[in-house]
């Protein structure tokens, strides 16, 4: 399957996913009893959150989308080289490790895909439906429940520790192992009510637990907190969640009892702390006098940030407001361009 081919299939998804949704497609749909399936398994996985995750993947890799992105590379029609690239997912949030099979597919390798115990029901029945647009993919995609062999590479996404794991037995591997991350806010003091809202689904989408959620805010002095914590109130409905309702008690109790000082708004603990990755119902801010050593510090930690939000210019790489979960295809974790890396396995077999 040439890779004119593997993008018109992918299409063919994106157009499912989106069909999908819009529909509400019957109960004997795979898709749809795996995500009855996943909420049951992982109360984290609200069907809102899995719906959020599958209309962001069928807006990525719609067609076009897909053709300005490969633009990008140069990457041959036909791979001779085909590599096996083990990829091991993490389970925090619905889908999560999705791009990184979408990269190697695309890319023409097969993929040997070690699923989460959190999310082992979504990504099947999506490859359900991609077979059966084209058997050929059939040939490419192995899950895997048992000790990784025979393979050529390695995509590993876990925590600072598991990291460690991963860099111990998969290190003489060509590798890419991803750590801890988090998104991080630089706001003005006058940002718009619209701005601020979508701040709040930046912070609370998935309940806090990507690595691209924001975890922690940067705010001038004297930033008055009152029309940010009344806004965020507009995000209550995560408390319906007995996990994050139970974070959120555990954290204000911790903070009462040791008279510790914090906002809070009903749903969401805001606590002035140094830190960048804050725990669950909890966000972190800190005080800045200039941005432009701001700017500066944001750079120099760039390995703890997977994404920053503001409406500040003189803040790198930053993107808008509202658009933290709803990455691009040129928004790689932690940086690191996986096509790249996977094009230079290829040509160095």
């Amino acid at each position: 399957m040439n890779l004119t081919k593997r993008i018109e299939v992918f299409g063919k998804l994106s157009d499912y996913l989106i069909n999908f949704q819009i529909n509400n497609i019957s109960t004997n749909d795979n898709l749809k009893n795996a995500i009855n399936l996943a909420s049951l398994h992982n109360r984290w996985f609200t069907i809102d959150n899995i719906f959020y995750a599958i209309s962001s993947i069928a807006k990525s890799i719609e067609k076009q989308s897909v053709e300005d992105w490969i633009k990008n590379y140069d990457y041959p029609e036909n791979v001779e080289n085909i590599q096996k690239i083990a990829v091991i997912m993490a389970g925090n949030l619905p889908l999560v490790g999705f791009f990184d099979f979408f990269y190697v597919l695309l890319s023409g390798n097969h993929v040997i895909a070690k699923l989460s115990s959190d999310d082992k029901y979504l990504l099947p029945a999506i490859v359900d439906k991609l077979i059966e647009f084209d058997a050929e993919f059939a040939e490419l995609i192995t899950f895997t429940e048992s000790k990784l062999i025979n393979f050529d590479a390695v995509i590993a996404t876990g925590s600072n520790n598991t990291a460690r794991y991963f860099e111990y037995y998969f290190g003489k591997y060509p590798h890419i192992i991803r750590k801890n991350r988090n998104g991080v806010a630089v706001l003005s003091g006058n940002e718009s009510n619209k701005e601020l809202t979508a701040l709040g689904n930046d912070i609370t989408r998935y309940f806090g637990m990507g690595c691209r959620n924001v975890s922690k805010l940067y705010l001038p002095k004297d930033y008055n907190f009152n029309n940010m914590l009344e806004l965020l109130s507009e995000f209550k409905h995560i408390l319906d969640s007995s996990k994050y309702y139970n974070n959120y008690e555990y954290y204000k109790s911790i903070y009462l009892i040791n008279l510790l000082p914090f906002y809070d708004n009903g749903s969401v603990i805001l606590k002035e702390e140094k830190l960048i990755s804050s725990p669950i119902s909890v966000i972190y801010y800190e005080f800045y006098d200039s941005i432009e050593v701001l700017n500066e510090y944001l750079v120099l930690n760039k390995d703890q940030i997977q994404c920053i939000v503001s409406n500040n210019t003189m803040i790198s790489n930053a993107i808008s407001f509202g658009n933290a979960q709803t990455p691009g295809l040129m928004d790689y974790a932690d940086g690191v361009d996986v096509m790249d890396f996977l094009l230079t396995l290829n040509k160095d077999k």
